[in-house]
């Protein structure tokens, strides 16, 4: 492995979640029946099939928290204005990749047809928004963050219609919700108030991770927040009034009203959502603290070129659900998803099993790991390049 002044640990926790990105992306395009049904349907799932899709939501909020955390440290060796001026061209960046590079590569619609604005999407709005707080007090954006994560829930009974200036600025926010604008179709999938919060509690949380700051210290902090976290995700969600959408309910058997209880809103991310998935990725960091071996050094892998494997993956994993239709007989076209095309009835009869997503998942990340960790080292040999920050 590389020598580098990266922070192992929080490489490690970025690296995982993204193998584990793979695995709900890889369900997306081979799952039966993924096109036409919901995972966490509490009618039609199965609990491996629930725990699928139940394991990667700690996904979005350990990358939007580790790209706050990161864009802390980074500045700590920099000024306030070159961090400004960092946060912001780079959430510019992210936009531009989520419009035309993002949507490109999941749907291979060249004429996009419909635009999704996902992930990337938040991470580049939440960031450009950064820019412009890491101005104000460090105390105070705490505060802000916990604000914006725990009372958002407070807004879910605000609904717009329509594509007015209001209504797209509240899709924006907090309504997931598509609408046209100009006649092209744009669905705004990552409502982004909660994810702000998300953000800036990753900013403050990189201050226990500055070199003069004391391992056992931070160890002691991360088990405290890390348990304090997802013990009241258990007392709220147990309480059942406030932090969700939609309340869990006593189902027909014991096993369906567990997935009832973590069955949690990822858009936007409800409180609960987030203190479940935000409290063990904390214990996590305080477990990996100090671990090195063969699997940890796998996983920075990955860690350490996000942006460059997110997208790879996309592509890769797109590619191979081509191949796969085209080897059992099937129109390749299928897998070209324009606005019309999410509605294809041919593709309610498309998919393999979940062990054959499985199979698959675990050959996509054996394929990816060689590029990743070329271009690693590659970034890591040259770090004078500036533009490498940006891929």
């Amino acid at each position: 492995m590389i020598k580098s002044n990266r922070i192992e640990s929080i490489d490690v926790l970025r690296g995982l979640v993204m193998i584990i990105m793979a695995l709900d992306h890889t369900r997306d395009y081979f799952h039966y029946g993924a096109f036409f049904s919901n995972p966490t349907d509490l009618e039609t799932t199965t609990p491996i099939l629930f725990f699928t899709r139940f394991i990667t939501h700690y996904c979005a909020p350990v990358f939007i928290l580790l790209a706050g955390t990161s864009a802390f440290l980074y500045g700590s060796k920099k000024t306030k204005h070159e961090l400004f001026k960092f946060l912001f061209s780079r959430g510019i960046w992210l936009i531009f990749l989520e419009i035309f590079l993002n949507n490109l590569l999941w749907k291979f619609d060249i004429t996009y047809s419909v635009i999704i604005l996902q992930v990337i999407w938040a991470i580049g709005v939440t960031m450009l928004i950064l820019s412009f707080l890491i101005f104000l007090n460090t105390k105070l954006l705490l505060i802000i963050g916990i604000i914006l994560i725990a009372g958002h829930n407070s807004l879910d009974g605000i609904t717009m219609q329509g594509n007015s200036f209001s209504s797209l600025l509240w899709y924006a926010l907090h309504q997931q919700n598509g609408t046209a604008i100009g006649g092209q179709l744009v669905v705004f999938a990552y409502p982004i108030l909660p994810w702000l919060g998300v953000m800036i509690l990753g900013y403050c949380l990189g201050q226990l991770y500055l070199s003069d700051y004391k391992t056992d210290l931070r160890k002691k902090w991360l088990l405290k927040i890390g348990l304090s976290t997802t013990a009241l995700f258990f007392i709220i969600r147990g309480i059942n009034v406030y932090g969700d959408l939609v309340p869990w309910t006593l189902q027909d058997t014991t096993t369906k009203t567990i997935l009832s209880f973590f069955k949690v809103t990822k858009y936007p991310p409800s409180l609960s959502y987030l203190l479940i998935t935000l409290g063990p990725s904390l214990l996590f960091l305080y477990a990996i603290e100090s671990v090195k071996n063969k699997v940890t050094d796998f996983m920075i892998v990955f860690g350490r070129v996000p942006l460059f494997y997110y997208f790879l993956h996309i592509f890769v994993i797109h590619v191979l659900a081509i191949v796969g239709i085209l080897i059992f007989g099937g129109d390749w076209k299928n897998m070209i998803i324009t606005q019309a095309g999410f509605n294809n009835p041919t593709l309610k009869d498309y998919g393999y099993s979940l062990f054959i997503v499985y199979l698959v998942w675990i050959s996509i990340i054996t394929l990816l790991y060689f590029p990743c960790k070329t271009y690693m080292i590659y970034k890591a040999k040259n770090k004078d390049k500036w533009w490498l920050s940006y891929l």
